[in-house]
């Protein structure tokens, strides 16, 4: 029986036969939602891949096999040169959403850089991914995305774009908006965009598209419109979400007077998918979104998954471990194998800087938990240890290993070490009991002048109403801990540096 990656390999050969470069594929914005995804596909379909980001460090932190891994910012055109270099079809997935204000200049900005870029290499064909776009689009997130595609198109290299509307899928920003949104509130009290309409694809049938397009030369210069077999208003999907999930389906209220842009101020309380990100989808939701997919789904044909099987696809493909990511966009591993627990973490975070090496906060950062305690208020951590005794938890829990080392799988006090790079980065798991599963995670950058940034960051995913009321409740206490705590430990690395060269002038 012929599989999706056969084909694919199928149509590659074809392109080589008829005197195709190299069949590199360039994958712009592969540590995103969908490029995480898509390289995985083209490896398997025997693809050579070349991937880019502004910090390579979150790629190599994918453990892709034999994908090329470079350093590129599509704002700096002057670093694209050699990321070009023999590439056959690049792949655009680039977006500015999580950027605030101003995030469609920069997209149109960095979509000029590339598609010169582009033409300079002779590269074959760009693929693009945009979103559906209504009639009356307004919002600046749709505007964008139709315009970029518009600004790549002003170039001579062919492009090929596809349009998405929600994306169903683990880690879709949509999807997740839509997950917390039903796993976090039985009682919904909802504006009127929950009977707006739109068409979800499965993010496997996205993917096929994606592969496959960039090889059938009919489609060279045009775009079209994705969508599973379904168009649902947001009530509908959510009521299904919930079913999946074994939920009772929240009770939805529609009210007149919640706009888009009202709703999206109270996101932040309500869903984890990054603020910036979560408004801009939301604003989009005044729209019903169509879509006429007839023609691709003639040129690459598939079974189309309806939106309870893409659901259950999403969930299945996380319960077994597929999802490629770093554990703070939703390792399943980290929230505790619960597809209740929100995929993206709430954060709250601290910094302080010191003139001493990373080596020397390390020694420190290392050491901490056991006997050395918790270097700031420590007054503070022990009352949470007590009410986590107090429940059956191991909040009392003490002791280390070794005073000082520390490895992958070492349990530290309540926590249980899940990375440590010495000199640059320990995340630990957090082990008391809670509603959700929270990371803490110290990272050390050297600055420019000498010397080392310490940031303490705590990442939560809640479960549930009583995950996100537990959030809320420590999140203050979160931002004053971490200031102080960053600093007193910067504080106690220079104190020993300064005791290590009395010592040694000595």
């Amino acid at each position: 029986m012929e599989t999706h990656r056969d084909r694919t390999a199928t149509d590659h050969g074809a392109q080589e036969g008829a005197g195709g470069k190299h069949g590199l594929c360039l994958v712009l914005g592969a540590s995103g939602y969908i490029g995480s995804h898509l390289v995985p596909e083209l490896v398997a379909a025997g693809f050579r891949v070349r991937v880019s980001s502004r910090d390579p460090a979150v790629l190599e932190a994918r453990g892709w096999p034999g994908v090329e891994i470079v350093a590129a910012d599509v704002l700096a055109p002057e670093t694209l040169g050699p990321v070009f270099q023999d590439v056959e079809v690049a792949y655009y997935l680039v977006h500015s959403m999580a950027a605030g204000r101003n995030f469609g200049r920069l997209d149109l900005e960095a979509a000029r850089h590339v598609a010169a870029a582009a033409s300079a290499a002779g590269v074959r064909r760009i693929v693009y991914l945009g979103g559906l776009v209504p009639e009356d689009a307004a919002s600046e997130h749709i505007v964008s995305r139709r315009d970029t595609g518009d600004v790549l198109r002003q170039g001579p290299v062919p492009v090929t774009e596809l349009r998405a509307g929600i994306i169903v899928g683990p880690g879709s920003a949509a999807f997740e908006v839509m997950r917390d949104l039903v796993l976090h509130l039985p009682v919904m009290i909802t504006p009127r965009w929950v009977q707006a309409k739109s068409p979800p694809v499965a993010l496997e049938n996205l993917l096929t598209y994606l592969v496959r397009v960039p090889w059938i030369q009919e489609t060279a210069g045009h775009c079209y419109d994705t969508a599973g077999p379904e168009t649902l208003t947001y009530r509908e999907m959510m009521g299904i979400l919930a079913e999946a999930a074994g939920r009772r389906p929240p009770w939805i209220i529609p009210v007149p007077v919640l706009t888009p842009r009202l709703s999206s101020y109270w996101l932040r309380l309500v869903t984890s998918v990054p603020t910036n990100i979560a408004r801009a989808l939301i604003e989009g939701l005044r729209h019903d979104f169509y879509a006429d997919d007839a023609q691709l789904r003639r040129l690459v044909p598939q079974p189309l998954l309806g939106f309870r099987e893409a659901v259950e696809a999403a969930f299945a493909i996380e319960r077994s471990g597929g999802v490629v990511t770093r554990w703070t966009e939703g390792a399943f591993a980290v929230r505790e194998r619960q597809i209740d627990y929100s995929y993206y973490a709430k954060r709250a975070s601290g910094s302080a800087e010191t003139r001493v090496e990373p080596a020397e906060v390390w020694r420190v950062v290392s050491a901490i938990g056991g006997d050395t305690r918790y270097y700031y208020l420590n007054t503070l951590w022990s009352i949470r240890e007590w009410m986590d005794w107090l429940v059956g938890g191991p909040g009392l829990r003490r002791g280390r290993r070794h005073p000082q080392e520390v490895r992958v799988g070492d349990q530290i006090d309540y926590w249980r070490v899940i990375g440590a790079e010495p000199g640059r980065r320990l995340t630990l798991a957090f082990g008391m009991r809670a509603p959700g599963a929270g990371v803490l995670e110290f990272e050390l950058t050297p600055r420019p002048a000498g010397g080392t940034r310490l940031t303490a960051t705590a990442y939560w995913h809640p479960a549930g109403v009583w995950g996100l009321l537990y959030w809320l409740a420590f999140e203050p206490m979160h931002q004053v801990l971490f200031s102080g705590l960053t600093r007193e430990i910067c504080r106690r690395a220079e104190s020993g540096a300064t005791l290590k060269a009395g010592s040694a002038a000595r």
